[in-house]
C-alpha cells in the first residue's frame, strides 16, 4: 500500500483517449462516437486536458484545440483516410495497422515524457477493439523507457464486435479493463476477465426543457386527428439485434386490433433495413418515405405534416438534435427495445427528455419497469402491445413514469460519471502506487528524476531504436 495520499485532479493528472471513432461527421458511425466526444469535451470542460486521438476527417486539420486548449483533436491516419472517403471504417484494416504502429510512440514521445517532466500523471484510456493493439504496445513502450509507473491504462468495452481478435491475457496484464454495465461485465466473464463498470453518460444540456410549442404540434401531426393514434417512435442502426422487426410486428397488431398507430422511424444504411420495410409493407401498414438536407426542427415537422397520412414515416435524412428531442418528448413511447444492448444511450436521452422509453433487459441497468421506463422481456410483439395499451387506459402512469425517467437520467450527466470515473482512478493509482500530491509537491518530488528520462545514454539509445523504427 502506498505511503503517499493525494486526488486525481486538473492540475496533477492529464487524459489521453484512443478511440477508432470521433467526433466529425466522417469519424463517427454510431454511439461509440458520440461516446468519446461527450466524454473529452467533459473532461475539458472540468479542467483536465485531453488528448482525443481517433481516424479523423482528411480534409480537417490534424490537430484541432477546442474548450480554451484544454481538449486537444488529433485525426490520426489522415493520409489513408483520404483514400478512403466513405467514413471511418471505410479501409479499417489500413487504418488499423497505421494507429497500431504510429500512436504508441507518438503517446511516450509527445504526451507522457513532457508530463512525466512536469511531475503529472496520464490516464491513458482506449476504447473496442480497435485500440487493444495500441494500448498494449504503448504500456510495453513506457515500460521500455521507465515511465509506465507514471500512467494508468484502462481499457474500456463497449460492444461484442471482433472479440477474437484480442490477446485477453495480454491486454488485461497491461490495462485496467472496464465496461459500460453489468451486462456487459457478465458477457466479459466468458473471457476469464472481470472489468470494472463505469456507465455511458449524457450532456447536461440534455436536462433542458424540450419546446413544448414543437412538442404539441408534432404530436397534432402524428395523431392525424385522431387522439386515439399511437405515436411510437424508433432510432437506430437497422440492426436486427435492435429488434425492429418486433416494433414493426407490434405497430401492425395494434392497427389489426382497431388502434391506429403513427411510427417514425430512422435507421441507418444497413441491409437489414429493406427486410424491415418490406415487412411493414406485407403486414399492411402504409409507408411514406420523406428526404431532406439538413433541415431544421420547424422544418422536420413540416415535411412529415406534408408527406400526407400514413402508418409509419421513414425518415431518410439526418435528424438534428432538437427535433430528436421533440419526438422523444412527444411520443407515447421511444421503442429502443434492443435483444442486445450494452448500455442503452438512446433510452437515457428519452428519459432526459421527458419521454417513455420501451427498452429491453440487457445493459439497460438504470431501466426499472413502470417506474422509469417500459421493460420488455422477450421478444413476443404481443408483450408491446400490452404494455402501450395498458399505458392509454391509465394515463396517470405515463406521466409518473415521465417523472421517474427524467430523474434517473440526471443521475447519468458526465459530470456524474467522471466523478465516478475519478473516484475508480484514485483506487488504481494507490493500487499502483502512483502518488497524487498537489501538483507543486509532485513536480518537487520528481524534479531529480526527470533528466534521466531524455538524457542519460541508454535512454537515448533506446529511442534511437524505437524512433528508426517508427520512421521519426
Amino acid at each position: 500500500m502506498m505511503k503517499l495520499d493525494g486526488a486525481i485532479s486538473p492540475e496533477n493528472t492529464l487524459f489521453v483517449l484512443l478511440c477508432f471513432e470521433g467526433p466529425d461527421i466522417y469519424s463517427t458511425a454510431g454511439g461509440l462516437g458520440t461516446r468519446i466526444a461527450e466524454l473529452s469535451e467533459a473532461l475539458a470542460t472540468q479542467g483536465y486536458t485531453t488528448h482525443l486521438i481517433y481516424i479523423g476527417d482528411a480534409q480537417k486539420p490534424s490537430v484541432e484545440h477546442r474548450i480554451e486548449g484544454r481538449l486537444i483533436l488529433k485525426r490520426w491516419s489522415q493520409w489513408v483516410s483520404q483514400y478512403y472517403p466513405n467514413g471511418v471504417y471505410d479501409g479499417e484494416e489500413q487504418k488499423l495497422y497505421d494507429y497500431n504502429e504510429s500512436v504508441p510512440y507518438h503517446i511516450y514521445s509527445e504526451i507522457v515524457r513532457p508530463a512525466a517532466a512536469e511531475g503529472k500523471m496520464v490516464v491513458i484510456m482506449g476504447e473496442d477493439w480497435h485500440t487493444a493493439e495500441a494500448m498494449m504496445r504503448t504500456s510495453d513502450l513506457l515500460h521500455w523507457f521507465g515511465l509506465r509507473q507514471r500512467t494508468l491504462m484502462l481499457w474500456n468495452l463497449n460492444s461484442l464486435m471482433s472479440l477474437h481478435r484480442i490477446d485477453w491475457g495480454r491486454l488485461n496484464f497491461v490495462t485496467t479493463l472496464c465496461t459500460v454495465s453489468k451486462y456487459m461485465k457478465h458477457k466479459m466473464w466468458n473471457y476469464s476477465v472481470n472489468p470494472l463498470v463505469i456507465p455511458n453518460g449524457i450532456p447536461a444540456r440534455y436536462l433542458q426543457p424540450v419546446d413544448q410549442d414543437a412538442v404539441t404540434r408534432l404530436r397534432a401531426v402524428a395523431r392525424q386527428n385522431d387522439p386515439r393514434r399511437f405515436f411510437l417512435f424508433k432510432i437506430g442502426r437497422f440492426d436486427p439485434d435492435k429488434r425492429w422487426m418486433m416494433a414493426i410486428e407490434a405497430a401492425a397488431r395494434l392497427k389489426e386490433s382497431g388502434h391506429p398507430v403513427t411510427l417514425f422511424v430512422r435507421g441507418g444504411i444497413e441491409p437489414h433495413g429493406a427486410d424491415v420495410l418490406r415487412h411493414a409493407y406485407h403486414r399492411g401498414l402504409v409507408i411514406r418515405d420523406i428526404e431532406a438536407k439538413r433541415p431544421n426542427l420547424q422544418q422536420c415537422i413540416d415535411l412529415i405534416e406534408q408527406a400526407g397520412p400514413a402508418d409509419v414515416y421513414n425518415l431518410r435524412f439526418f435528424l438534428p438534435e432538437e427535433f430528436v428531442r421533440v419526438a422523444y418528448a412527444a411520443a407515447d413511447a421511444t421503442l429502443a427495445n434492443s435483444g442486445h444492448e450494452p448500455f442503452g444511450l438512446v433510452a437515457l436521452e428519452v428519459m432526459a427528455a421527458q419521454g417513455i422509453a420501451v427498452t429491453g433487459s440487457t445493459g439497460e441497468d438504470y431501466a426499472i419497469s413502470f417506474e422509469n421506463a417500459i421493460v420488455t422481456e422477450t421478444e413476443d410483439p404481443d408483450e408491446i402491445v400490452g404494455y402501450l395499451l395498458y399505458m392509454q387506459r391509465h394515463p396517470e402512469e405515463q406521466e409518473r413514469i415521465r417523472q421517474g425517467g427524467y430523474r434517473t437520467s440526471s443521475q447519468f450527466v458526465w459530470d456524474r460519471v467522471i466523478a465516478n470515473l475519478v473516484s475508480k482512478l484514485e483506487f488504481l493509482a494507490r493500487k499502483q502506487n502512483v502518488p497524487l500530491l498537489p501538483i507543486q509537491a509532485n513536480a518537487a518530488l520528481h524534479a531529480p528524476s526527470a533528466p534521466q528520462i531524455s538524457n542519460t545514454k541508454p535512454a537515448s539509445q533506446a529511442e534511437e531504436k524505437v524512433a528508426e523504427k517508427h520512421g521519426v
